[in-house]
């Protein structure tokens, strides 16, 4: 299977290479990558010198790492061949799901059929942007039995959930761009008018939070939760948005927080994806050139960078200063000196 660069997609109709994963050269072991600092306030977060872990390589789209804290392990998925991977430290990463998005007869109109986006609510559940089914979907850790949470809004299927996020009231915020569909816009399977940013409140109600941007792709709050941070991945508008909540979930205003363009270049692989926010609000944001590390502010502090690879997604994990990295086929691994929110 050949594996598309997101950018390929973002760019409309300009013509990129395709990279297989034939041609990219297996990655060894220990440090595989590196970081730059950019201003002083990276030092207090990670080590210029910190090393890149790879352990795990050979995926078709690393996605969605999370850790399972009840049982000491990491999730991270691969949308594009339909699996959840398991990681157990000291050993190699297997299939957990499989399949872990659409079950059913092969269909050509999805692109990425499997599960994409994964987070942990606070029953121990799996719950997942399933881009497949088109739905956001959580899994029973025990029983590996799933039960579909929404997969429709104004009775029109969702184009294919991409990320998620859950807030300490059970509101699960999710993106839903049509990355998952074959021909993504143009898909005769997509039904919705526009790529929203939604909120799903516990007893199942569906609210908009936006639905001006293009692509919209990562998502995550902070610590407080009174911001939510959602990136668009667009070529034409590749923005770090902010949305200050109210006391109900909803958005009361937006604002850019950080514009990527000026990073967009060629030799920098990647678009803006996924992100995780550390305890003091930090933003570690897959983008560009690597995961760019912001100030609550907005401001940068510098960007861990996974040699040869677009960074998609990452989760903060283990003692919550290990930091996983989904790096287009490979999953890596970085010490911090920072921790996760609310760990």
């Amino acid at each position: 299977m050949s594996l598309i660069s997101r950018r390929t997609i973002l760019a409309g109709t300009a013509a990129l290479p395709i990279v297989t994963l034939s041609s990219m050269a297996a990655p060894a072991p220990g440090s595989y990558g590196m970081v730059r600092r950019h201003s002083i306030g990276l030092d207090a977060l990670v080590d210029v010198a910190a090393p890149v872990e790879q352990i795990g390589w050979g995926y078709a789209w690393a996605e969605g790492p999370v850790w399972v804290k009840d049982g000491g392990y990491l999730l991270f998925s691969d949308p594009r061949s339909n699996v959840v991977y398991q990681w157990l430290p000291g050993s190699t990463p297997a299939p957990f799901l499989k399949p872990s998005g659409y079950d059913g007869e092969p269909n050509p109109g999805l692109r990425e059929a499997g599960a994409n986006g994964l987070t942990v609510d606070a029953g121990g559940a799996l719950v997942m942007a399933d881009s497949g089914s088109r739905a956001i979907a959580k899994v029973d850790l025990k029983t590996r039995k799933k039960t579909i949470l929404a997969d429709t809004f104004e009775g029109k299927r969702f184009n294919s959930p991409n990320d998620l996020c859950i807030a300490k009231s059970g509101a699960i915020y999710f993106t839903d761009p049509p990355f998952g569909l074959e021909g993504v816009e143009n898909s005769p399977l997509k039904e919705q008018s526009f790529a929203g940013v939604y909120r799903l409140a516990p007893d199942g109600t569906l609210a908009v939070i936006d639905k001006e941007l293009e692509r919209p792709n990562g998502i995550a709050l902070s610590p407080d939760e009174s911001t939510l941070y959602v990136t668009n991945s667009y070529a034409g508008r590749p923005v770090l948005k902010a949305y200050a909540l109210g006391p109900d979930g909803l958005s009361t205003s937006a604002a850019t927080l950080f514009d990527f363009k000026s990073m967009m270049v060629p030799a920098a692989q990647g678009n803006p994806d996924g992100l995780k926010v550390d305890q003091d609000g930090n933003l570690f944001v897959a983008g560009p050139g690597g995961i760019v590390i912001l100030s609550k502010e907005g401001r940068l502090h510098g960007l861990i960078n996974v040699t040869g690879r677009a960074e998609a997604n990452c989760a903060f994990g283990e003692d919550g200063s290990t930091l996983f990295i989904a790096a287009t086929d490979i999953i890596a691994k970085i010490r911090l000196k920072t921790k996760a929110a609310n760990w």
